[in-house]
């Protein structure tokens, strides 16, 4: 009987397991060097207890445009690819085009090895919400569940109500971890007070483009804009023992130079505040092509 052949995700798993097996020792009772860090490792998620893997997809370019366009074959066909590299975390939200794509999409997937990360960005009628995305994408939870696009100092009052909501969603495993997506320093420095968040979406590349700035506004826009502030409260998250997604890592599609890409992941990827990222593709050939630039910046890091 010829075997079946192995697809990337099932090789990466068989060997993730057979290098654990050799890093004890060699023959010669000395340690071996660890395994090197990939795109599609699975990694702590803070202290939620959670793994995810290091690189997930945005599902948000353009508003999802640029991932729903060519209808729900494709995209299905996308969200698959990125599973079979073993790119096993989503990132998503009620006003992404793709969202209502969803389940058809992870259709076949087994659950417990998708993280599926989503946003709500208006605070009323929470519950609701949070069981509509478990209606239309036929699963039993959703992985993370965020406060969406704050950006107003004072939105841990105006959401009070909301985040409740979200707190008793947990309770009833609609929701396993919940947290927000802040667009300006006031709003993020206010979800740090609060004890509330345990995941923080925050954005992050050092050619400074579309971050977070003292500016109440949803978006800033282009940039550049100094990243030493977003650092100092990226510090004291970690400090909370809070996790940390970097989003924005291609500066929301402004660096189209794979060495300012490149240059942007090493910087990702060197802070230990960030546990993984999220990057938006648009097919499943840029897909592939920052899976290997983000294993070339990690092979070089180790």
């Amino acid at each position: 009987m010829i075997p079946t052949p192995l697809n990337r995700r099932q090789f990466l798993e068989t060997a993730a397991v057979a290098a654990g097996a050799m890093l004890g020792s060699t023959a010669s009772g000395q340690a071996t060097a660890p395994a090197k860090r990939t795109a599609a490792d699975l990694v702590p998620l803070g202290s939620t207890g959670l793994k995810v893997s290091r690189m997930g997809i945005g599902l948000g370019s353009s508003n999802g445009g640029a991932q729903a366009a060519g209808g729900q074959e494709r995209f299905t066909a996308f969200i698959k690819h990125a599973y079979d590299q073993g790119i096993t975390m989503f990132d998503t939200a009620t006003n992404y085009q793709p969202f209502k794509m969803m389940g058809p999409a992870i259709k076949g997937l087994p659950r417990d090895k998708i993280f599926i990360q989503s946003k709500i960005e208006q605070p009323n009628n929470i519950m609701a919400a949070i069981d509509n995305h478990r209606s239309l994408w036929n699963t039993d939870y959703v992985d993370c569940m965020l406060v969406h696009l704050q950006y107003h100092a004072n939105w841990t009052d105006t959401w009070k109500k909301a985040m409740d909501d979200y707190t008793a969603a947990v309770d009833k495993k609609w929701i396993k971890v919940k947290g927000v997506s802040c667009h300006s320093l006031p709003a993020l420095r206010a979800g740090i007070v609060s004890d509330w968040p345990e995941v923080h979406l925050v954005r992050v590349n050092p050619q400074g483009y579309r971050l977070d700035t003292e500016r109440e506004v949803q978006d800033t826009m282009n940039g550049p804009y100094d990243i030493k502030p977003v650092l100092a409260e990226l510090t004291k998250i970690h400090e909370k023992k809070r996790a940390v997604i970097g989003m924005k890592i291609f500066g929301g599609g402004k660096l189209t130079v794979e060495a300012d890409r490149e240059k942007s992941l090493k910087f990702a990827m060197g802070l230990k505040e960030i546990d993984s990222v999220i990057i938006g593709y648009s097919s499943t050939t840029e897909m592939d092509q920052g899976i290997k630039l983000m294993n070339k910046v990690l092979s070089e890091m180790t």
